[in-house]
């Protein structure tokens, strides 16, 4: 399940008064006539094809720098950690609007699946598009999820496409996406899909004491990683005078068993988790005049979360939560010069978090964040910065104590955002080499979890800040005349300081009561490169591939007096961020065949910023691999698709004690109308 990954265009600039486009296979992406100033990867349109996955989560590992976070099988949470931010820095903003989660701050990639996306993109430090919300400039880096916007052929009202997976760990996922167009300027889409499997799979567990001796080693069956989820989606996409409208909703509902760590020797865990999402959002954009647009999105979401553990020998735990969100934000754009545009942007954010558990705190924030950006181009330089603003007001309750009556209490918060990018083409006659540099102060304020968690939470808790600095080139040759048709080279070199980082540390002189506090310190140095090239040696045979590279070093400065231990952390690896990581990916089209190979190997790193024997966790890697056949018919297409993934059966853990799926195969049939 592998696929080339291209670098979002460095757009050169236009015309003041055309519109710049780039053509992404069989998608084309308009822009602002404006020069793109921040380089990002993407993938797109057929690149998303060829990647026979089932959510965004397997896309992004493909991205350099980012790390995914796996707790195993195809109902297991995954994250993603970027340049070792960690992952809530990390904005994720589907179809435009970021996904919220105040409660923990934590997205799970794994619950968004790619039959409905149509591009993803990665930027480090913000998105290169001047016209934004205040909310896309507030994180250290940003992952955009668009879905699916209809397309027709002339005369052809009505687009259908439906799909069947089955695989391995009984694994079934039927599909439907449905496409309508009402009128010229009014189009709708419904799309909906249910996953269901029984998460089993053999795994080899074995663990080595530090002289090389084997401590146990068996094989065992993973246990409670069933799931059964069902997604529904439905928008509807309208052009008015001078601009255009889009209103989605979306409504996921999930029923999984949380397989657990395997320690003390206990291979079966009981717990289980219920989510069910929904959420309406909306934009609107507008020209008003030759020099003036204006953008209006709003979102309202209710989230809804019950835990149950059911083992008394542990701690029984039945909990449930409902989380509420409201935004709205307004953005201005104004062309000053024709290589001069100027954005501000005022967003405003309401959440609300509720519990069954006794003395829940029952938190209310308010967000007011305001940004001013601005985009300009002298020659071969384009220079884009921003300044932006972030005032929380949060309310919330003290714990209940008997009878005795509980306090409001009420706390503000402000905190700053600043960046500059630059990004210049040395020759000007020739395109093809780009330096480009950025430098960026963000923050990411403390989860509701951070602050209020009944007997772990620390309400006094400050922002989490970080500080960016980047400078890289890229270079890119196209071909006309030989069998290569492109071929290009990145290369990033980057620093990354986190201050005042929230980790729990044990509360008083108890093991087993903890509470947040902001004493951690992230050091972080790394080099990112990708190759990139495609060929075609004879007609109708196209050949292509990517290599990436990521090289880290991110270390904790938290506490200097940590390094008197042997075991101390300080200068230490952070946790689960390996020093050198890559993939290699190939594809190959002939005719009607597809055939695709990826390689992903993730270096040896620790689990803990001791870095210690101990601690140490073995380097991983896998192999997989993809073929699919295209059957044009009369009036639809029939696609084929077989999978084999972990080729040569790899027993790995992404987290301790979270074993992963060994060879694995999953069969696909699509059909589209």
């Amino acid at each position: 399940m592998v696929v080339p990954l291209r670098a979002a265009a460095e757009v050169p600039p236009a015309a003041p008064d055309s519109v710049a486009a780039v053509l992404l296979d069989s998608l084309v992406v308009t822009a602002s006539p404006q020069q793109s100033t921040i380089a990002g990867q993407e993938l797109s349109g057929k690149e998303l094809d060829r990647l026979s996955a089932l959510n965004v989560a397997d896309a992004v590992r493909y991205f350099s720098g980012a790390q995914i976070k796996d707790y195993g099988g195809v109902g297991g949470v995954k994250t993603v950690d970027v340049r070792s931010m960690g992952s809530n820095h990390l904005g994720v903003f589907y179809d435009g609007i970021a996904l919220g989660n105040a409660q923990n701050g934590q997205i799970d990639l794994g619950r968004y699946s790619l039959d409905n996306v149509e591009q993803i993109s990665l930027y480090n430090g913000q998105k290169s598009e001047l016209f934004a919300t205040a909310k896309d400039l507030a994180s250290a880096g940003a992952l955009y999820i668009r879905t699916r916007r209809p397309k027709f052929a002339d005369g052809k009202p009505l687009n259908l496409h439906v799909s069947l997976r089955d695989g391995s760990f009984g694994l079934i996922n039927p599909s439907l996406r449905l496409e309508y167009r009402f009128s010229q300027s009014l189009s709708g889409t419904l799309s909906a899909e249910y996953t269901n499997a029984n998460g089993r799979y053999r795994f080899r567990y074995r663990r080595v004491y530090p002289d090389g001796s084997t401590a146990w080693d068996t094989t065992a069956v993973r246990q409670n990683g069933d799931v059964e989820a069902l997604r529904i989606e439905a928008a509807l996409f309208g052009r008015i005078t001078d601009g255009s409208y889009m209103v989605k909703g979306y409504f996921y509902d999930s029923d999984r068993g949380i397989p657990g760590a395997i320690v003390n020797n206990v291979w079966k865990n009981s717990q289980r988790q219920w989510d069910r999402n929904l959420f309406v959002q909306g934009n609107l954009r507008r020209r008003l005049g030759d020099r003036n647009e204006m953008m209006v999105n709003f979102k309202y979401a209710r989230d809804y979360l019950h835990y149950l553990n059911p083992d008394t020998t542990l701690m029984y735990t039945d909990n449930q939560f409902w989380q509420t969100e409201v935004y709205a934000s307004v953005a201005d754009m104004v062309e000053i010069l024709p290589d001069w545009h100027a954005n501000l942007a005022i967003d405003y954010q309401l959440n609300t978090l509720s519990s069954t558990l006794a003395g829940f705190a029952d938190p209310t924030r308010h967000t007011l964040m305001a940004a001013l950006s601005s985009n300009y181009t002298l020659g071969t330089l384009s220079m884009q910065g921003n300044l932006g603003t972030t005032t929380i007001f949060d309310r919330s309750w003290s714990p209940r104590r008997g009878d005795a009556p509980r306090t409001l209490y009420r706390r503000t918060r402000t905190a700053l955002v600043a960046g500059l990018f630059l990004n210049w083409q040395p020759l000007r006659d020739y395109a093809g080499l780009r330096v480009r540099g950025f430098a960026k102060r963000t923050f990411r304020m403390p989860t509701f979890n951070d602050l209020y968690y009944t007997d772990m939470g620390n309400a006094s808790l400050n922002p989490e800040y970080a500080t960016q600095y980047d400078i890289g080139l890229s270079q890119r040759w196209d071909f006309t005349s030989t069998i290569w048709q492109w071929l290009e080279l990145r290369l990033d070199g980057y620093h990354n300081r986190v201050s005042d980082k929230i980790i729990a540390v044990p509360k008083g002189n108890s093991q087993y009561r903890w509470m947040m506090m902001n004493i951690g310190k992230v050091r972080i140095w790394g080099l990112d490169f990708n190759a990139e090239a495609s060929t075609e040696p004879l007609a109708g045979l196209e050949i292509g591939g990517k290599l990436a590279y990521t090289w880290q070093r991110a270390m904790d400065y938290s506490d200097p007096a940590d390094c008197l231990d042997a075991a101390g952390t300080y200068k230490g690896q952070i946790a689960y961020i390996p020093e050198h990581s890559g993939a290699f990916t190939a594809f190959a089209n002939w005719r009607r065949w597809e055939l695709n190979y990826s390689f992903i190997y993730v270096g040896g790193r620790w689990h803990n910023s001791s870095n210690i024997p101990e601690n140490y966790e073995q380097p991983w890697y896998t192999h997989d691999m993809t073929l699919s056949y295209t059957l044009p018919l009369r009036r639809c297409t029939l696609r084929f698709t077989g999978e084999l993934n972990n080729l040569l059966n790899q027993q790995y853990e992404v987290i301790l004690n979270y074993p992963m799926p060994g060879r694995n195969w999953c069969l696909g049939v699509s059909l589209t109308l």
